[in-house]
Order: C-alpha cells, then structure tokens, then sequence
C-alpha cells in the first residue's frame, strides 16, 4: 500500500482500529496535557500578539483547561539571570473538539478526545540588546504515555524567546500549518506534513528535539505543598528560564528518537515532512521545532510538543495479492516456463467487501471475471495487465492494478571438483540455462560465506555433509535454485598443537590444544601421551604424574579414510621432580605463657626453605623457633624448592592460647598483723571478665561480694561490718576468659584470728 498521507481527505484513508492504547481515566487534578506551543505575531511600535495553543485529553477525567491562563514574561538581564516583568492572566478565546471524522473508513472508540485551546493576548516589550521569554507552565502529562520516565509526573513548559535580532526587524514567528493525526497505525507508513507557515518569508529548518518539563505534583490530593510553586501543579507566576527536559526512556527513545524502532521515524529539515513506519504501539510524546533564518541568522525557534497515539490498525478494504513483485498497488507475477496462473486473491477485510471484479486484457479485448481466485491461461509471451476492484464508487474503496509477465523458463544447475583427501579448495562451476537472453545474477550460499561470481573456488572451514545452494535469476527476474550436499571430510595438511613447549613439574597437567582444521568429532582422533595413557579428544587435558620425559604421538582419520599423524619429536613433555612440603611445631598448645614454638622441617626433597609467621616475620631457616607476640590463630606457611626449581607450600593453622590461672587460698588471718590479713584469689588474670567472687558464713548468708578480682576480703561483713567470727565460710568465684568460656571455682576459706 501507498504511504498514508494524513491531510489529504481521500478514501485512501480505510483503517478499521483493533486497539488502542489510548487515554486513561486519572485524577482531575491533572494527567490530560497531550501537547501545545506559543507562537508571536509583530504588530508595529513595539506590539505584539502572542498565541499559546494547548491540547488535552478530553475524555481521560483529567483537568479542564485553565481559565484564565497565567502566563508570565521574564527579561533576560546583561549579567546572566532573569527578571519577571509581569504576570499576566489571559482567558480562554476559543476552545474546540479536534474532529477525528478526517477518517470516513476509520472506527475512533468514543473514548478517543483531543480538545484544543487558543489563548491570545497582546503585549508592549520595548526593544532591548536583550531576549524576552513568555511562558505558560502545567502539570501533567497521561500516565499512558510510553516514552518518558514517570509521565504522570512530568509537567510542560510551553515558551518562545524574542530574540534581540526579531525585535529589531519586527519578525513574527512561523506557525505550525496542522495538528497531528489523532490515529496512526503501526506498520503502515505515516507521511505527515508538519511544516510551518512564516509571514516573513524567512528560511525554516525542522527538527525533532525534546519537550520540556514544567511544573510538579505539589498541591495535588496525593501530594500536600503549595500548588502555584514552581513543582505546583500549576506554577503561578511560571517559573524563570532556563527550563529542563523531559527524561526520555532511554536507550530506546530519545529526543531525536522519540518513537524508537529501526529504522525510526524522521522528519525532513526542509519540508518538515515526518515519514516512516511505526512498529510499536502506544503513546508517545514528540518534540518538533522550527528555526526561523533570515540570510543566515537565527531569529526565532518555535517549540511544539504533541502525542502521537499508535495503534494497531487494520485497513477495512485492501485490494491484496500474492504477487512476485509489490509496489504500491502495483502487483507483478512472473510466470517463468509458465503459460497459465490461479491468481491467489488476498483482500481484506472481506467481510466488508460489498462488490468485486476483475478486468483483463489477455489479447483478444477487456474480459470481465467474478472469481475470487481467477485462473487464466495466456496464449503467447509477453506482458499482459489487468486490475482488481473493490467496492467500486464508495469511499471505502480500493483497486490493485496486476501485470503478468510470461517468461522462458530458467534452470539451476552446477557441478563441483575437489582432491578428497586434501584440505583444499572445492570448485564450483555453473551449469545454469535460460531460454532468455541472459542470466544476470547468481548467489552460492556456501554455509560459511556467500557469493556473488558465476563460478565460485572455495574452501570450507569445517568438515561435514555441507548442502551448498546456487540460486539464479535472468534478465526478467525469473528465478531458479538448486541445493547439492558435498562430501568434504579432508584431513588436515598440517597437525597444529598449542602450546608448543611442555615443561612443567609434577603432577603436571597440560591441555593439549588441537588448532588442526579441518577436525570435528566425526573424525578417529587418537592421542599418545608417552606414559601409557590415550585420549580421542579433540583438545584432550592429561595430567603427568611422575617425572620424566614423555613424547607424545597424535593421529588422525577422517570418515571417509584420509589419515595424517605426527609426533612431538621436536618439544617432548618434561616434568621435572617436586618436593613435598611437610612440618611439625612444638608445643602443640602454645599459650601465652608458653609462646614460643619450634618449627621442624618435614619436607621431602627440599633444597630451600622459606617460612612466613605474620606480615613481616620470616625465616630462611630449616628448622626455625618463633616466639609469638600475642594470642590468637596464626597461618604459619613453609615454601620449599627443590633442586629441580619446582616448588611446594604448606600451611598449618597455630592457635596461642591466652591462658587465665586463678587460685584461691584455703585460710587467712584478719588480726592486722600485716601478714595474711585479706582473702583474695591470686595467679594472672588478663583477659578475664564478669568477675565475681561471693563469700558466704555457715547460714548462708552472703557476707562479701566483688566484680573486681584484685579485691580483697578483710574478714568483715561486706569489709565494713563486724568481724566474722573464726570458721570456715563459703567462696564461690564465677568469670568469662579470653575466649568467652565460662568459669566457676568453689572454695573454703578458713578464717583465724
């Protein structure tokens, strides 16, 4: 089918909508802005009219428009900044449904409204070396909406600058000629005249670019704050320049990239024409600016931002073949070597094809047929042309116009040459014929590569039963292809083994990596590896267990016989002895009372010795001592080397135990002679905690008790009571080491006066 043309009231126009992705109902604060721009008109004496246009979802339950609209006017000032000269509120002057019954073949759902809005209102900006911005700002966009982050929360901004340059010549600004379809359909092509109209004649470049953002949730029910502020769901006064983007979804959609898919859509910058096929639905909003140039120089830019709905659709009444050829509603069918054809009748919808026939020149005049499927016979070669028409004298209408060309036949064939046994090139020789003139293309698709040439010499990158296919067409397009399986089971010429030196130390495991081609797994591969062990890997891995030099054989066959063989003469497998790396300390269970350990070298074979205590202490010594700075684990590692340079490692995990000894007295005598006059523990008590130490009398009664364990008992009741009388009394001590392990002594503390 042709392009659509959106402006152009034709009967081309046929599409039936299956969905749409449309509007949604939201809450009336906002969700319904679907686009907008401000253009300005110069009236003379520094006077002029400004139009702001702004389109909405009528029928999502979203916002009316604003009435009055505030619209604020912002001086540029020499040093950076913006100044606000006035806040300005205009009223409506017009307001209108878009009609969308552009479409006579074209079911809209009631549920589809656009609503447009003119404000216009005059202003007096005297000339300055500086630009004016006038700005209109609302939230928010439809939460449908594909293309941007978080649309629900995305306000516009909708502004136009007055350029120092367009208040010296008065310029006006151009205006957009038409709005968007309100329905475009994916995989149809769209052909949209968006262009602009200047009063001044001046040069206009289009291109897409980004919307801009304007305004904010504040204010709404969902959303407490001050809806007038700049995040406001109406910002009043509108907010200063410079203004931001929208976020686009990105990398999908962009500013200039606005609906996605590949190839995407475009815009001309010459004739602001926006062509191409939309392949995905939903909706998205575009971006489309204007540059307005006089002999070069910028005056003006005027930004419009809309939503393109897309949908799928599909057209009420196509006139549709199965064809060879298809431009347009031009069919062509080849019949190659054939002199009749039943014409396959694709139309759609046909539930709303009222009336149909064809019409036919076959030699003898104009034969009318009323088959769906006509079957005709052509009495000679040639071109023959007809047509198809579909409800004939309705808006919903739709011809196809059908050529048919009666060509000679044309014939694949080729044969091929090629040594079995010898990885080289096969030859391919072209046998096709044609009763026509001359063939004019032909394409080997070879499973590895293509090509273009009649005769083609290749060489396969792998083996196998390879189906190798020439196609072929002559002068009249008439094409043929035919598809022979070659037999291409070569050996190698060569036998390719990575890595090219094998040197390494016990256990030695090596992959042997087989770049040899043509291989793959149908082939006999048989490995060996100089040990007594085989493999019929491809790239097999094997691993060495005993020193040793080790010669290594391969052999290869492959299905069809051709046999190649070699053996690692040149670069044998060495392996070289190891050492066995082994140790013993002494004590088993240093503490810190015992913290140095001696170390014994148990290694076999070692002819160095490196040992590793902590960061920074070492020893090169065989049988080292080393006295440990503080508790806790400790990875001791011993590196040894063997005469052969080959290297082994240990490392045995050391715990020094941080010791607590406690001991109780069993008697003591309080009589102030200055010997053994306190009762307390005694031993070393570092890292001891949640000490407590009791003393109880015969009654059970608790008459001294202490968390500190360098405390004494002085033998009176809690140490500042009366004296205990002689006797033995009760010591119970209860603490947490080191390494919280809970501790409980009990004692007798015999008390002599």
């Amino acid at each position: 089918m042709a392009p659509i043309n959106y402006k152009a009231n034709t009967a081309k126009r046929h599409f039936l909508l299956g969905f749409l992705l449309f509007f949604c109902c939201c809450s009336v604060y906002a969700k319904h802005i679907i686009g907008g721009e401000i253009t300005y008109e110069c009236l003379g004496d520094d006077r002029y009219r400004f139009t702001l246009k702004i389109y909405r979802d009528c029928n999502g339950g979203g916002a009316q428009f604003d009435n009055p609209a505030v619209i604020g006017t912002y001086q540029q000032n020499p040093g950076g900044g913006y100044t606000l000269l006035n806040r300005q509120e205009v009223v409506i002057g017009s307001a209108m449904e878009l009609a969308a019954d552009d479409y006579p073949c074209l079911d809209i759902p009631p549920n589809v409204c656009v609503e447009e809005a003119i404000y216009s209102f005059q202003k007096t900006l005297p000339n300055i070396p500086n630009s004016y911005h006038i700005s209109y700002q609302r939230c928010c966009r439809n939460n449908t909406i594909t293309n941007l982050i978080a649309p629900e929360d995305a306000g516009a901004t909708y502004t136009v600058e007055l350029t120092p340059r367009a208040q010296d010549l008065c310029n006006s600004s151009p205006v957009y000629n038409d709005f968007p379809p309100i329905v475009i359909c994916t995989n149809q092509p769209i052909d949209f005249d968006h262009s602009a109209t200047d009063p001044d004649g001046d040069q206009l470049v289009y291109e897409f670019c980004s919307p801009i953002l304007g305004g904010g949730t504040l204010g709404t029910p969902e959303n407490e704050g001050d809806p007038s502020a700049c995040n406001g769901v109406a910002p009043d006064p509108p907010c200063q320049p410079p203004y931001n983007n929208v976020s686009f979804t990105v990398p999908t959609y962009t500013a200039t990239n606005p609906m996605g898919g590949d190839p995407q859509i475009t815009i001309d910058p010459n004739t602001g024409l926006i062509s191409g096929i939309p392949t995905e639905t939903g909706q998205f909003v575009v971006g489309v600016c204007v540059k307005e140039y006089r002999n070069g120089e910028l005056l003006s830019s005027v930004r419009r931002d809309f939503q393109f709905n897309v949908a799928e659709c599909q057209p009420t009444v196509v006139a549709d073949l199965d064809a060879d050829v298809i431009i347009g509603q031009q069919f062509s069918i080849l019949l190659c070597g054939d002199s009749a054809v039943q014409i396959v009748n694709q139309s759609f919808q046909e539930q709303n094809i009222e009336e149909f026939w064809w019409e036919f020149d076959l030699g003898q005049g104009i034969e009318t047929i009323t088959d769906w499927n006509p079957y005709l016979v052509f009495p000679d070669l040639g071109t023959y042309s007809g047509a198809l028409y579909l409800n004939p004298g309705t808006p919903c209408n739709d011809t196809a116009i059908v050529y048919i060309n009666v060509f000679p036949d044309i014939t694949a064939d080729f044969t091929y040459d090629y040594d079995t046994c010898v990885a080289g090139e096969v030859m391919f020789t072209d046998l096709s014929t044609t009763e026509s003139i001359n063939i004019t293309d032909w394409r080997w698709d070879l499973i590895d590569s293509f090509s273009t040439i009649q005769n083609v010499n290749h060489q396969f990158s792998f083996p196998g039963e390879i189906p190798v296919e020439l196609w072929v067409q002559d002068d009249n397009m008439c094409q043929d292809s035919i598809t022979q399986t070659i037999e291409w089971y070569p050996a190698p010429a060569v036998l390719n083994i990575q890595p090219d030196t094998f040197i390494g130390c016990e256990p030695l495991t090596l992959t042997f990596n087989n770049l040899s081609t043509p291989i793959d797994s149908t082939y006999d591969i048989v490995w060996n590896f100089g040990d007594g062990n085989s493999s019929s890997g491809i790239s097999p891995t094997h691993t060495y267990e005993e020193e040793g030099l080790y010669s290594v054989d391969l052999s290869v066959t492959s299905p069809i016989g051709c046999y190649i063989d070699t053996a690692l003469t040149n670069t044998p497998v060495q392996v070289f002895p190891s050492p066995t790396a082994a140790f013993s300390f002494d004590p088993d269970n240093p503490s810190n009372l015992e913290p140095t350990v001696g170390f014994t070298d148990e290694s076999i074979e070692p002819a160095s010795w490196y040992w590793e205590f902590g960061v920074e202490d070492i020893s090169y010594d065989q049988n080292p001592a080393y006295t440990f700075k503080d508790t806790g684990v400790y990875d001791v590692k011993l590196f040894i080397t063997h005469m052969s340079g080959c290297p082994d490692s240990v490392v045995q995990r050391i715990d020094v135990i941080p010791e607590i000894r406690y001991y109780l007295p069993n008697a003591f005598t309080p009589n102030s002679d200055n010997v053994n006059d306190f009762f307390k523990g005694a031993g070393i008590f570092e890292g001891i905690s949640n000490f407590e130490m009791t003393i109880w009398n015969r009654w059970g009664e608790l008459i001294f008790e202490t968390n500190d364990p360098n405390e004494a008992w002085n033998g009176q009741k809690y140490n500042t009571g009366s004296h205990a009388p002689e006797g033995v009394y009760v010591c119970i001590v209860n603490y947490t080491g080191p390494r919280n392990d809970k501790v409980q002594l009990k004692g007798f503390a015999t008390l002599l006066r």
